[in-house]
């Protein structure tokens, strides 16, 4: 067929396969989709869907042509929607550039995506909008075609070996360009940044199409990261969407909201205005978008450990360096840490209080023990003892305390209201006991409480130190070890970019936290540690 036929049908036929955005087109309920049950149409559709397959071929092609299509921004994530429609651009550079009005005006936003991003929005928001699919038999989202379908993405776009598979093209030796940077087609305040250096800092990200091929490679992969996290992960309340942005953004969109309000009194901003305010995420993650989310977890750690080893000459580094391997350095704690965070203390807060948490449990679980997906093997060993945390994973469990401690915290509060008489609910217990008993683990998460506990020297006109970026200068910081005063200050950074500066720690191995266990966890559950 023509480009212009393909171009014609190419919404139709996403639509048809995953389903429409509100819910009442249920597509071909991939997510119901069994081999077991269905052998002939699970096997059709994930050779038709495969990142080689018919579709994707049908992608690559219309990408060549720079098309664009329409998704509405009202079925976006709750805090990224409310935020777009009062005009404040979020700070995943997915979004930039791409904002538009409708043609005839109003309020109906949308996002003019490429035609990779498009088919990979639709892909991953069917997770959590086809809530309501008719079963007829017992499914289990681990062996359904949408499971698999992850499953393969994640493998082929963040392969732990190897590069990224090049795009199949109808030229020979021809490559699908990479986005080109477009100008914004609606004015926005920009969290953390003036409108002008948000410019220049997405023309910099993206890369250019005439670019070296090996800084091309990834562009697919960051997107389709970008896809999944925004979408399986960016739902919580506004207070928590507020809570995540530093003081210098709160105070930039206090100055922009004042000028809406004494600019538009009564106009479409000023009601989008009001609405922020007023609005509270109800969402209620299922059983199967977490065991989803625990299997991007579970491969981003994969995929960050297959990094090279460091070269010894810090010059060759710069040199020999891909695009991909950069990627892996930075993908959990620029791309994940933060949501994931957030996304956790969501579901331990508001998930009910029955066996069905451990979805969650394991999620987290898996989160924490990074040392699980790394390439190298144990030793082998006669007797079964529990292997040592190894000292290299020391910085991750510092710069991700707050997932050891105030989650584990949340855990023991939760553990406490359940019905500890019941098996499931004890073999929880017993599961996070037995991650957090590793050898060498709690030696190292105290180690991180240390640091963070490390009093500051603090200069006279600076008393308002911002935790805001770890390759801030040390050279006004006290004489001791620069390697400790990095490591505290690395910490520090952690908890207060997701906590805010005035947030009150709560030590895990502190007298409060003991007495949760001893009085009365242990009171409660007893045969659970034994």
């Amino acid at each position: 067929f023509s480009l212009k036929e393909l171009h014609g049908i190419f919404q139709w036929l996403v639509e048809s396969i995953f389903g429409s955005l509100d819910g009442i087109i249920v597509g071909w309920n991939l997510r119901c989709l069994q081999g077991r049950t269905n052998p002939n149409e699970y096997s059709v559709a994930l050779d038709f869907l495969d990142p080689s397959g018919p579709m994707m071929k049908l992608v690559y092609k219309l990408q060549a042509e720079e098309y664009r299509y329409d998704f509405p921004v009202s079925y976006l994530p709750g805090p990224v929607k409310a935020s777009i429609q009062e005009q404040v651009l979020p700070e995943c550079s997915l979004y930039h550039n791409k904002v538009q009005f409708p043609s005839s005006g109003g309020l109906g936003l949308n996002l003019a995506l490429n035609p990779f991003e498009y088919y990979m929005f639709y892909f991953a928001i069917s997770l959590i909008t086809q809530k309501n699919s008719p079963v007829t038999h017992h499914v289990s989202p681990s062996n359904s075609a949408y499971f698999i379908l992850v499953d393969t993405y994640l493998k082929c776009f963040l392969p732990t070996e190897g590069s990224v598979l090049p795009p199949p093209s109808s030229n020979p030796g021809g490559a699908i360009p990479s986005p080109t940077p477009r100008s914004p087609a609606v004015p926005f305040s920009s969290y953390g940044m003036h409108h002008t250096s948000l410019l220049k800092r997405h023309i910099a990200h993206q890369p250019s199409v005439n670019a070296d091929p090996a800084s091309q490679e990834i562009w697919r992969s960051e997107t389709l990261l970008q896809i999944f996290v925004e979408m399986w992960l960016h739902h919580y309340s506004l207070e928590m969407y507020q809570k995540m942005q530093s003081p210098h953004v709160k105070l930039e969109v206090l100055h922009y909201r004042l000028s809406i309000s004494s600019k538009h009194h009564g106009s479409p901003a000023q009601s989008s205005y009001q609405a922020l305010h007023a609005y509270q995420e109800s969402f209620k993650p299922t059983e199967e978008h977490v065991l989803v989310v625990r299997l991007l977890v579970k491969h981003l750690h994969a995929f960050s450990n297959s990094l090279k080893p460091e070269p010894l000459s810090p010059s060759a580094h710069s040199h020999t360096a891909s695009p991909l391997e950069e990627f892996k350095r930075v993908v959990i704690p620029r791309f994940v840490q933060e949501k994931l965070y957030i996304f956790l203390q969501h579901c331990f807060g508001h998930w009910p209080l029955d066996a069905s948490f451990r979805a969650v449990l394991e999620m987290w679980l898996s989160y924490l023990q990074p040392w699980r997906y790394a390439p190298e093997k144990p030793p082998q060993s006669t007797e079964p003892l529990p292997r040592s945390v190894p000292e290299k994973w020391a910085s991750f469990i510092q710069e991700n305390l707050l997932m050891y401690t105030k989650l584990f915290v949340g855990f023991l509060n939760r553990a406490l209201r359940t019905d500890l008489v019941s098996p499931k609910n004890a073999l929880m217990v017993f599961r996070v006991a037995k991650v957090f008993a590793q050898p060498n683990l709690a030696e190292m998460i105290l180690k991180g409480e240390q640091l963070f506990l490390e009093p500051e020297l603090v200069i006279p006109h600076r008393q308002h130190r911002l935790f805001m970026s770890p390759t801030l200068g040390g050279s006004f910081l006290s004489s001791r070890s620069p390697a400790v005063t990095d490591a505290s200050f690395k910490v520090k950074s952690h908890v207060y970019s997701l906590e805010g500066q005035d947030f009150q720690y709560k030590q895990m191995f502190g007298a409060e936290v003991r007495n949760l266990v001893s009085n009365k966890l242990l009171v409660t559950c007893p045969s659970t540690v034994t």
